[in-house]
């Protein structure tokens, strides 16, 4: 289920989440109530800030969640949450980041690019809080903030050149949430690696919504309208890389009898089941795994700072094999990956003019 905290509800709201949280049941018994060893505890109280769409949208906001959910159980942490809502003013985002970091939360995680300006500003007032950010690498040299970026071009190769590897009409699609730099990138690896199989093969691209309109990122209906559009004009594989509105291509490529790509985490299993089926395999962004292993590194004493790239060396991003679609070509897939790995390939990060 989807939550939103609203800024004044998050001061009492998160207060009473945390004194629960760190208070005993009566009689003092462990958390698994089986008489074993107490759960862990610990002093850290993790914010965590989603951009639109929030936990829920089965693609870049749950993988952070993910994340969190394993480091808070495994580490005893404590946690409270907001999300971007759509349309919602710059400072807006501000004060979300201004909330946590004024009620001790400490790290705050800010979910994608569109936090980079609010932290900007909240980081400077707050030097004595740690952030992180995913998907931005613009505050770099600022001490107390981790950026967490992924080689999304390499993932996307991948799964471009498995569209044009199970193409029947050599005319394919991609449909971005947002035409930011960052949903560039899918699109250059996209067309890069469907070009590496078929230098000829036809690739329809758009995208829901211009910055500073981040709604294209939770619209499925716009989603179902565009890919629709793909499919009639002879796409017969269409890439989503546009959060919750994914959902929506979904749906367009299960009425069209044709197959899409999911995004961010392997949405065959987290897709509704009855548009699973559609999806031939899914660009994997782990996500789970940076906020996991950034929150890990806390447990430990150690707030990271600077940039971390999660590329195909660490399996940073990657491809599904979820629902058997891809099982024929998958030696081809790696043999792709391991080119991109060993420098033979260079993926493009900006789409060819």
């Amino acid at each position: 289920m989807r939550r939103t905290t609203k800024f004044a509800a998050l001061l009492t709201v998160g207060i009473l989440a945390l004194t629960a949280c760190g208070s005993d049941s009566d009689g003092g018994s462990d958390a698994a109530g089986d008489g074993g060893s107490a759960a862990p505890k610990s002093d850290v109280k993790v914010g965590m800030a989603y951009d639109v769409g929030g936990r829920g949208d089965q693609s870049f906001n749950d993988s952070a969640a993910a994340g969190m959910d394993k480091a808070t159980k495994e580490f005893g942490m404590t946690s409270e949450e907001s999300e971007a809502e759509d349309g919602e003013a710059e400072n807006a985002r501000e004060e979300r980041l201004r909330t946590f970091a004024e009620n001790g939360f400490d790290p705050v995680i800010a979910v994608g690019f569109a936090y980079a300006a609010a932290l900007t500003k909240v980081a400077a007032e707050y030097p004595d809080v740690h952030f992180a950010i995913i998907d931005d690498a613009s505050l770099a040299d600022v001490k107390n903030v981790a950026s967490l970026v992924f080689a999304e071009e390499q993932g996307s190769f991948l799964v471009g050149a498995a569209a044009a590897l199970k193409t029947k009409t050599d005319h394919i699609g991609y449909i971005g949430g947002v035409e930011t730099p960052l949903l560039q990138k899918f699109e250059a690896g996209y067309v890069a690696g469907a070009q590496a199989v078929n230098a000829d093969i036809k690739v329809d691209t758009t995208y829901l919504s211009q910055p500073p309109d981040f709604s294209g990122f939770g619209d499925p209906a716009k989603g179902k309208t565009t890919a629709q559009g793909m499919y009639d004009a002879g796409a017969d594989i269409v890439y989503a890389a546009a959060g919750g509105s994914g959902a929506g291509v979904f749906e367009a490529a299960a009425e069209s009898k044709t197959k899409a790509i999911g995004v961010d985490s392997d949405q065959y299993k987290t897709a509704d089941a009855s548009v699973k089926d559609v999806i031939l395999t899914s660009m994997l962004k782990n996500v789970d795994v940076a906020v996991y292993q950034y929150l890990k590194s806390v447990d430990g004493g150690t707030f990271p700072a600077g940039v971390t790239t999660y590329d195909l060396k660490v399996d940073g991003v990657g491809y599904s094999t979820s629902g058997g679609f891809v099982d024929d070509i998958t030696s081809k897939l790696d043999d792709y990956k391991q080119q991109i790995i060993d420098g033979k390939i260079t993926v493009p990060t900006e789409p060819a003019k």
